[in-house]
């Protein structure tokens, strides 16, 4: 909307493999072009068509997280940095010669919208200097060994298992916010849990049995409570957890499992 307002041509191909469209985009002239989170491979004649080639700006410190869902899959596994990356397209998924890098801690409580804002701002600020830079800088060829994968995210990875560890399940809830949301059946439906914090756990409390904790109501785990902070429940909107049992009137003992 924003290039349309500006005057500026927007094309949008039926198919990425029509064979016209190479051609289309050499005409525009381009002396290089830039790709941001277009979610798919592109041939090799649309990366070639600007004179220079294509440059990605990618939402991880590649090799780790090649894939539609860096940020994300970052979160769910605990990551406490990830950054921008700036590199050469080639027809691979994310394997092209690194241009330019910047890191950023990652907030403990941080979701991936709020990450994602944060890198959106980074990259554009990587891809200016990388477009700056481009005469002088020196592409390096990725090590594919320590790569590591981040494939887009489905309403299953959402789903909360309740006998892994209650950090891993913050994590889940961090990475699958604003979307898929990690969810669990609760004895008054489907619970979307936006927001959570790990707190201990009484001993031999069943997993996805509702706990005494840290003074409040929590969901035993593997190990470890999950202590639900912010939630939804199915047709609902979202509410602090003390409105939610509150609404609900669970006790101690009730039990979440998984959907």
């Amino acid at each position: 909307m924003r290039a349309l307002a500006a005057g500026l041509p927007v094309l949008q191909p039926a198919r990425l493999r029509d064979p016209e469209w190479p051609g289309r985009l050499r005409e525009l002239g381009a002396e290089v072009g830039v790709v941001v989170a277009f979610g798919q491979i592109l041939p090799r004649a649309v990366l070639e068509a600007p004179r220079r080639g294509s440059i990605n700006v990618h939402g991880s410190l590649l090799p780790r997280y090649r894939g539609a869902a860096p940020i994300q899959w970052a979160l769910i596994r605990g990551e406490t940095v990830t950054g921008i990356t700036t590199f050469q397209m080639d027809e691979g998924m994310d394997t092209g010669p690194l241009l330019l890098q910047a890191s950023t801690p990652i907030g403990p409580e941080e979701t991936a919208g709020e990450l994602a804002a944060r890198l959106a701002a980074l990259g554009a600020q990587v891809l200016v200097e990388t477009l700056e830079r481009l005469d002088s800088l020196t592409p390096t060829p990725q090590r594919h060994a320590d790569a590591t994968l981040a494939p887009r995210l489905k309403k299953t990875d959402g789903h909360l298992d309740w006998t892994r560890p209650a950090r891993e399940l913050v994590n889940l809830a961090r990475g699958c916010n604003p979307w898929p949301g990690a969810t669990a059946r609760a004895p008054a439906g489907t619970l979307t849990i936006w927001r959570a914090a790990a707190v201990p756990c009484p001993p031999g409390a069943p997993p996805g049995a509702l706990v005494t904790a840290a003074h409040d109501l929590a969901i035993a785990t593997g190990e470890g409570a999950l202590l639900p902070l912010e939630v939804q429940p199915e047709n609902r909107r979202p509410m602090p957890w003390p409105d939610y049992l509150r609404g609900v009137r669970l006790a101690s003992g009730a039990r979440f499992t998984t959907p």
